[in-house]
């Protein structure tokens, strides 16, 4: 081989053109269009080589085409996004109806259970009313004793001269509870002792308790201090006692027989009270209450002071 000379060389790199570094091809990606029925989409690529120019830079249509081809494929992921999102949503609210429903039939269980209860309940709390009803306490006042009475001169509050009486009596009587199953709280209105509807006395029964099957006697004083009497005590007045009869001399003739002073009368006076008892057969929910009206008519005998005085048989006793 033999060298080239200068002009050779000169000549092969004026024909010869300069060739330009490689650039590498772009290449466009594009989503395939969504399906209308809102199945999950694949996405498929198209690879375009876009041509250099011989400057080394893509033509203007080329990207231009790409920017827009983006744009789309962009929008189309946007709306295919939104559809997704709505496709959940709608399944979340169909969850939430299904867990609504099935919250709703425990609430009427939970209701249903409320109002058997209570139904229930109120059954069985009247059964115990009427059961316990019927039993209903004895009461039996047994006497009274009068251990003073006095009547004397006085004043009332407005100073008209008058009988004023002053007087202390016992009351016994008899309590029985019948209750099978239960016992009773008794208390009761003020005992009143009147005379001519003039109240000379009065008392009241101290609360207790009466447990089931038992008895017990119940004792009562009845007080009155100076109870103006406005002209009706006359009666209340003991009588004087009898004048000691004088033995006659023996002189012939007829024998006077002298005799003594009739008796005073009876003084009538009326005795009225109310027993109350309650019982808690269930607590305080369930409290048959037993009320008994006593009255009774006394035949008081200055004779008879400090001595009982049978009333049984004088007295009525209503259930109320």
């Amino acid at each position: 081989m033999h060298a080239k000379t200068d002009s050779e060389v000169t000549s092969l790199s004026a024909s010869s053109p300069t060739r330009s570094p490689r650039r590498p091809a772009y290449f466009v990606q594009s989503p395939s269009r969504d399906s209308h029925d809102g199945e999950k989409t694949a996405t498929s690529f198209h690879s375009t080589p876009v041509l250099t120019s011989p400057m080394g830079s893509p033509p203007h249509s080329h990207s231009s085409s790409s920017r827009f081809s983006k744009i789309n494929g962009s929008k189309r992921k946007g709306h295919a996004g939104e559809k997704q999102f709505a496709m959940i949503e709608e399944e979340g609210l169909l969850d939430d109806g299904d867990r609504e429903q099935e919250a709703l039939p425990r609430r009427c269980y939970v209701l249903a259970f409320i109002v058997g209860f209570s139904l229930l309940f109120a059954f069985f709390s009247l059964i115990l009313y009427a059961a316990a009803k019927p039993q209903k306490p004895k009461i039996s006042v047994k006497s009274i004793t009068f251990e003073q009475l006095k009547v004397q001169a006085g004043q009332d509050a407005g100073g008209i001269g008058t009988d004023m009486i002053t007087m202390n009596a016992t009351l016994r009587m008899l309590y029985r509870n019948t209750g099978t199953f239960f016992g009773v709280h008794v208390t009761s209105s003020p005992i009143d002792l009147s005379f001519s509807q003039i109240t000379i006395g009065s008392g009241s029964i101290k609360k207790f308790y009466q447990s089931r099957k038992s008895q017990r006697t119940v004792v009562v004083n009845v007080l009155g201090d100076k109870i103006p009497l406005y002209g009706s005590g006359s009666t209340l007045v003991p009588p004087p006692p009898p004048a000691p009869i004088p033995k006659p001399k023996k002189k012939k003739g007829p024998i006077v027989i002298v005799e003594p002073p009739a008796p005073p009368a009876p003084v009538p006076m009326r005795l009225n009270f109310t027993v109350r008892s309650r019982a808690y057969v269930l607590g305080k929910l369930v409290q048959p209450k037993f009320y008994k009206r006593i009255v009774c008519l006394i035949n008081f005998e200055h004779k008879k002071l400090s001595k009982h005085i049978p009333i049984t048989n004088n007295c009525t006793v209503t259930s109320i």
